[in-house]
């Protein structure tokens, strides 16, 4: 990365240098916390950093993430020590074939002494929703939580209940291979803002890891893991990580980007405009992580391939070919142009 810190005055503190050097030390600290928040899961996972700042990015942008990987690679584990660096309240819903939509959002429950219905939350009532195993529970069920990732809020006799702020699902899905799964449908895909897959550790990684656990680190109790910020400086980070600048020319770069999957042989359904927005999110989001006051190109390739991998749909040939959504991403991007 070769972002440089700058200064930059928002719209309504220009001219007033007090508020602009205020707001630069507030973004300063703020990103440091968030910095601080990986090192706290490095306490508790090894080797899986790029999913941690996926995460952070994830957080950062309003967003959701679908984690993919074998078993065994500590999806969970990332997601629950990342949710206690947060300090934020989190749930687990093991999703299985039975689950029922109101499993998960809650459901109306009759009271014997006043003779009403009274609304019993689900677990999504909860800061981080960990989502595990989300494609072993039927389409109805996973629809369930559409309404909650995109609204943010859930719908039961009439009545729309918000969901706590901040709000993020991580959801992890084995491979498709794995017998007993269903696919998860396009509509629910296009609500992940990101899909990470979570590989194999290094070897040095894995010898760590064993290290830990020979003296006596419990995944359980997450040794040594704590809460660095506040929800209320998370939703702060959230505000300023949205107001990062963005040039038209770099907007022209992303639609540009999102043309070139549409029309890519191997392509039958390419980036939509959903998919471009979702791109500027993480785009911005990574800048500010990086201390940069603009996205640049350079941000929008970094985020490019886990923001869309999971949004194009490859043709039948295309996939008996073993052509993967990351190999097109990643012609798209050196047969678009970049603006300078």
């Amino acid at each position: 990365m070769t972002d440089h810190a700058h200064s930059h005055p928002s719209e309504t503190s220009r001219g007033n240098p007090v508020t602009v050097e205020n707001q630069t030390a507030d973004d300063a600290a703020l990103r440091q916390a968030m910095h601080r928040v990986r090192t706290e899961v490095d306490k508790a996972v090894v080797g899986q950093a790029g999913t941690v700042t996926g995460l952070l990015v994830a957080l950062l942008a309003r967003g959701h993430v679908l984690l993919e990987g074998v078993p065994g690679v500590a999806k969970t584990l990332v997601v629950r020590s990342f949710a206690r660096a947060l300090g934020l309240d989190t749930k687990r819903v093991q999703f299985t074939p039975d689950l029922m939509p109101g499993d998960v959002t809650g459901s109306l429950v009759y009271d014997a002494r006043t003779g009403e219905f009274d609304f019993r939350a689900g677990p999504v009532f909860t800061h981080i929703l960990l989502a595990d195993e989300i494609n072993r529970t039927p389409p109805k069920t996973q629809a369930a939580l559409l309404e909650a990732m995109e609204e943010r809020q859930v719908s039961a006799d009439g009545v729309s209940r918000a969901l706590p702020d901040p709000f993020l699902v991580a959801a992890t899905q084995n491979p498709i291979e794995h017998e007993g799964t269903y696919s998860l449908p396009e509509a629910q895909l296009d609500r992940f803002l990101m899909k990470l897959v979570v590989g194999m550790p290094e070897r040095d990684a894995e010898v760590s890891v064993l290290r830990r656990h020979a003296e006596g680190f419990s995944p359980r109790e997450l040794t040594g893991v704590e809460a660095v910020v506040s929800a209320e400086e998370i939703r702060a980070a959230q505000q300023s990580a949205a107001a990062v600048e963005v040039t038209d020319d770099v907007l022209g770069y992303v639609v540009d980007l999102a043309r070139a999957t549409r029309q890519s042989p191997s392509v039958e359904l390419g980036a939509s405009p959903r998919a471009s927005t979702g791109l500027l999110a993480a785009a911005k989001a990574w800048a500010w992580l990086n201390a940069s006051s603009a996205v640049t190109p350079d941000h929008v390739q970094t985020m490019l391939v886990p923001v869309w991998r999971h949004r194009l749909q490859l043709r039948p040939d295309a996939q008996m070919e073993g052509v993967s959504a990351d190999a097109v991403l990643t012609s798209v991007v050196q047969q678009t142009r970049v603006p300078i």
